[in-house]
């Protein structure tokens, strides 16, 4: 507890009500990189947090000219949102420094179903939809803390204000958080070239209960 303490006090010396979070949010950004790259490289060039990309993927996909199928695309994004949906009204009247735990459990149960699909073979699809739901919960409850620069999935408006603003504290924020994504990207992508899509996920699984474990609110 301490140690996370120190960590959001660094990060966070000008204060912030959910500062206590940043531990979790930056191990919650790896994870984002790591699940991405098993959806991509694994699961048929498709992102599950990126939606951004995602939503060009599809573009790609309508056109023609690229060998994408939009269905893949689509169903991620549907997911997504749903999982978004289910985190921004539940609760809604309850502090969101207390729904952060919570959340994260139920992502951390999603990815556990998306291993069991991947190992049982029930198809990319049921992978995907898994992933893709517990990604829009995180999305959500990171939305309701609110806590700048770690935002754990979208990197083009930290890297913008990490290249335009010189603050010290921010910049530090920015930089941790652009480092966590690539950091999951580049082991995700190392995992899911020895030990394929189930070894990324048994990683993801395993970062998620830590989150679990240490994300509770400090007293």
């Amino acid at each position: 507890m301490t140690g996370r303490r120190t960590v959001a006090r660094w990060m966070f010396p000008e204060g912030h009500r959910y500062a206590w979070a940043a531990p979790s949010l930056l191990v919650l950004t790896v994870i984002s990189g790591l699940i991405d790259a098993a959806s991509f490289l694994g699961l048929g060039r498709v992102f599950v947090a990126n939606m951004t990309g995602n939503l060009v993927f599809l573009g790609f996909a309508l056109s023609g000219t690229a060998q994408m199928t939009a269905l893949t695309s689509l169903m991620s994004l549907a997911a997504f949102l749903a999982g978004a949906v289910t985190g921004g009204v539940w609760r809604r009247d309850t502090e969101p420094g207390r729904l952060l735990t919570p959340l994260v459990a139920i992502q951390t149960l999603l990815v556990a179903l998306a291993l069991a699909a991947q190992v049982s073979g029930w198809g990319r699809y049921a992978v995907l939809a898994s992933l893709a739901c517990g990604t829009g919960l995180q999305n959500a409850v990171v939305r309701r803390l609110g806590v700048p620069d770690l935002t754990t999935t979208v990197m083009t408006r930290t890297l913008t204000g990490l290249a335009a603003d010189r603050s010290a504290p921010a910049t530090r924020r920015r930089a941790l958080s652009v480092t966590a994504l690539a950091a999951g990207a580049v082991t995700g992508g190392l995992l899911h070239a020895h030990v394929g899509v189930g070894g990324v996920l048994a990683a993801v699984l395993l970062l998620q209960l830590a989150v679990v474990l240490a994300a509770r609110r400090p007293r």
